[in-house]
């Protein structure tokens, strides 16, 4: 290895090496960075953060640094692999007795108990995948410095007893975005605000909701290179919260839980959170809380539960990014579950309010993370024998601790309308580590729920029956952490079918489905249409994977900001322009605040003109979900939404998958295969047209009955009838309106064909 003479210089720092350990001198965060971690108002770049881990992997036998991949826009991404250097020198052994207590076919006539006794515990630790929580840039540094130097006994305990993954950060791109961005405005109005860009190119802060379709290369590196090989016993995910309530959130967690986790997982996250908890106050740490805020329903964000391991998500209270805020006791608030001004049981120990910085951050995190990784070594063989018996359960003839009916296997038929979409959904079966077989004979694939992840399979295939929730008795409903549906055959559009009794026989363990190529059934949009997706500086999640569908498909688009929609002549340049997933009002006005004036102003009414104009002369604006009430206002369309102002107490469907009737003989749906059209409805509008000579019902939800296929819906009956995709015509050209995510998060394969047939259409 070639070393820098900034690592050079990095070494020959002589620091105390970690006690009994045969090693140089190594490092400290300081030697690195040129300042503590946790000093107000700096921020790390990706490269010191590489640098520091690469002189440890040089310095120390406790740790080896791998790359799994680069990033989207280049950069490493980075695991520190840390343990006792006998364990490190034996990892293929451990990974081998890892993979026999999970899979007792594996396991054959090996004995579980010895295994137990010879098995690591293994602990995957991620950090800032949301890249504005900056604590997690510098934790894995303090948490790496400390395992390493501390010379007690509870540290060598640690190293021996457990195998660390160590991912410094699951989004490298934004550790540069967010630190670019921080750096430039210190001392401005604007020091301390969120980048005008999404902190990930694509998904900003839903790229930990990309954790059951595997659509970004970062996710894929955590899943393919760490989770696959090792399946690890535990998670801690480091994440931070809103500011104004209490310091860090530990589990358990609130209802509702997954039906498809095994309550062993459920009850040894409680228990490993409880005992952080307990650690971290009875250390002079207050302001923690417990049961609060963050549910374990989701695969998406519960990948580590569907999968035999327990993960425990910190929440650490922020700041603004690295400079510190005043916070006196009155001024802090509520969070679900609890009063940060009021002692209860799961939050017993009041946090007196004050100053709160970067510093505070860290601590609370590397803390907690130490909580953790001493009580996991020190209970090393419970866990391991816990683990085992997850994998013995798991190969049971049925699931009783599951709460829905459990099918034999679901059977996925090869001979389907859309063939990447069935591709798709095997390989994003097979990339969670779900067995996907042929059946015999063949022409179909089969699933059986009796294997390591049936369970899993089970979570993603079926349909989601949410609970119907309420903060108080005939009170509003209660706002679940995310969205309630997860359905891969409807979102991909798929049919899919759940076998009870004697499934098909299984034929040969199906070969790894290739990673579908992306295509618009055949189409060519590339010498047809001139695109342009608007690009808010407020930074739309929803706009980002709008880029990702155009670029994976490889459609070229212009990406266009506030200034270039004022400036007018759309026309001239574009045929069609995409409005993503926004409110009405913050396309208009978009940023405020402290933002340089360049970056203020939204559209605003000169947009609004200009939009008119690019319409009126034959242009083609199509509006996703919310960004629809700014096109029905500002292109004064004959339509309106049925649900503007209705209370959530007599509607309400966070995040759900609808039934939708399509018109199949209008152009904009002769693609269309999805053989249950389903609507993604997350704070959708639904419309009714004022004037049938000027716009048309492309689709609508069905006349009566519910219209919920998966997820939560109260209020349904609003629904009936009502459109859900609208084209109105205004002067030459027309208005696209998509009452619901017609791409959402990169997953709707079902109903992405509208969205091509929308960019397609011409003509009157």
């Amino acid at each position: 290895m070639r070393w820098s003479p900034l690592l050079v210089a990095a070494l020959v720092t002589l620091t105390a090496p970690h006690a009994g350990a045969q090693s140089p001198a190594f490092p400290t965060p300081q030697s690195i960075l040129g300042w503590e971690p946790g000093t107000d108002r700096k921020l790390p770049t990706w490269k010191q953060v590489t640098d520091y881990f690469t002189a440890l992997d040089a310095a120390s036998p406790h740790v080896q640094l791998r790359t799994l991949g680069r990033t989207t826009l280049g950069r490493p991404f980075l695991v520190a692999i840390i343990s006792d250097s006998a364990n490190l020198a034996q990892l293929e052994r451990y990974r081998g007795i890892q993979q026999q207590l999970l899979d007792p076919r594996v396991r054959g006539t090996a004995d579980r108990a010895q295994l137990a006794a010879d098995g690591k515990v293994v602990v995957l630790i991620t950090s800032s995948i949301h890249s504005t929580e900056v604590g997690g840039f510098l934790t894995p540094l303090v948490l790496a410095d400390r395992l390493l130097r501390s010379p007690n006994a509870e540290a060598r305990e640690i190293l021996r007893n457990t195998i660390i993954l160590l991912v410094p950060s699951q989004n490298p791109d934004g550790v540069d975005i967010v630190g670019d961005w921080y750096r430039s405005t210190l001392g401005t109005p604007a020091e301390g605000t969120t980048p005008p860009d999404l902190y990930h190119f694509y998904t900003g802060h839903d790229n930990n909701r990309d954790w059951y379709a595997f659509t970004q290369k970062e996710t894929r590196y955590t899943i393919d290179s760490l989770y696959a090989p090792w399946t690890p016993q535990i998670v801690n995910d480091v994440h931070q919260q809103q500011a104004n309530a209490g310091r860090i959130f530990i589990p358990p967690y609130m209802d509702p839980i997954e039906p498809n986790i095994d309550p062993i997982l459920t009850a040894s996250t409680n228990a490993l959170g409880l005992a952080m908890a307990w650690r971290m106050i009875a250390d002079g740490k207050t302001g923690v809380a417990t049961n609060a805020s963050y549910d374990q329903w989701s695969p998406a964000r519960q990948y580590s539960l569907n999968h035999h391991g327990v993960r425990i998500l910190t929440e650490t209270a922020s700041a603004r990014l690295a400079t510190a805020v005043e916070l006196p006791l009155g001024l802090l608030g509520t969070a679900r579950g609890y009063d940060a001004r009021v002692q209860t049981w799961n939050f017993p120990a009041l946090w007196p309010g004050g100053r709160w910085g970067i510093g505070d951050i860290v601590s609370y995190q590397s803390h907690a993370s130490w909580a953790l990784l001493a009580s996991v070594a020190r209970n090393r063989a419970q866990w391991l024998e816990s683990y085992a018996t997850l994998g013995d359960r798991a190969m049971a003839a049925d699931h009783p601790w599951t709460t829905t009916p459990v099918p034999t296997a679901f059977v996925i038929p090869k001979a389907q309308r859309n063939a990447a979409a069935v591709q798709r959904l095997v390989w994003t079966l097979q990339h969670g580590q779900v067995e996907v077989y042929e059946s015999s004979p063949a022409g179909s694939y089969v699933v059986p729920t009796r294997q390591p992840f049936g369970s899993y399979a089970k979570a993603l295939l079926e349909r989601q029956q949410y609970p119907n929730l309420a903060e108080y008795p005939g009170g509003p409903p209660k706002r679940p952490y995310d969205v309630t549906a997860h359905t891969l055959p409807l979102l991909f559009g798929v049919d899919v079918q759940p076998v009870t009794g004697d499934a098909p026989a299984l034929g040969a363990l199906a070969a790894p489905v290739a990673e579908p190529e992306y295509r618009v059934n055949g189409l060519s949009i590339k010498t047809k249409r001139r695109i342009a997706i608007y690009k808010s500086y407020a930074a739309i999640m929803d706009e980002g994977w709008t880029r990702w569908l155009f670029d994976v498909n490889r459609i070229p688009f212009t990406s266009i900001v506030d200034r270039d929609v004022r400036a007018g002549a759309l026309r001239k340049r574009f045929d069609v322009i995409i409005l993503p997933d926004q409110g009405a009002l913050g396309i208009r006005r978009g940023l405020g605040g402290p933002y340089p004036d360049s970056l203020r102003g939204g559209v605003g009414d000169a947009g609004v003109a200009a939009l008119r104009a690019f319409v009126a002369e034959g242009g083609t604006v199509i509006a996703f979900n919310e960004a629809s009430e700014f096109a029905i206002e500002a292109l004064e369309l004959p339509v309106r939404n049925v649900l503007a102002g209705v209370r959530n107490t007599e509607f309400y469907a966070p995040g759900s998958l609808l039934a939708i009737e399509v018109d199949r003989s209008h152009p904009m749906a002769a693609t269309l295969t999805a053989p249950v059209p389903a609507a993604w409805f997350e704070d959708s509008p639904t419309f009714e047209i004022t004037d049938a000579s000027r716009a048309v019902a492309v689709a609508r939800y069905p006349v009566s009955g519910s219209p919920l296929l998966s997820g939560w819906l109260n209020g349904g009956a609003r629904l009936n009838g009502k459109a859900a995709l609208v084209e109105a015509s205004v002067g030459k050209g027309r208005v696209v309106l998509f009452g619901f995510r017609p791409q959402y998060r990169g997953q709707t394969m079902g109903t992405e064909q509208l969205l091509w047939g929308a960019v397609l259409r011409q003509g009157q």
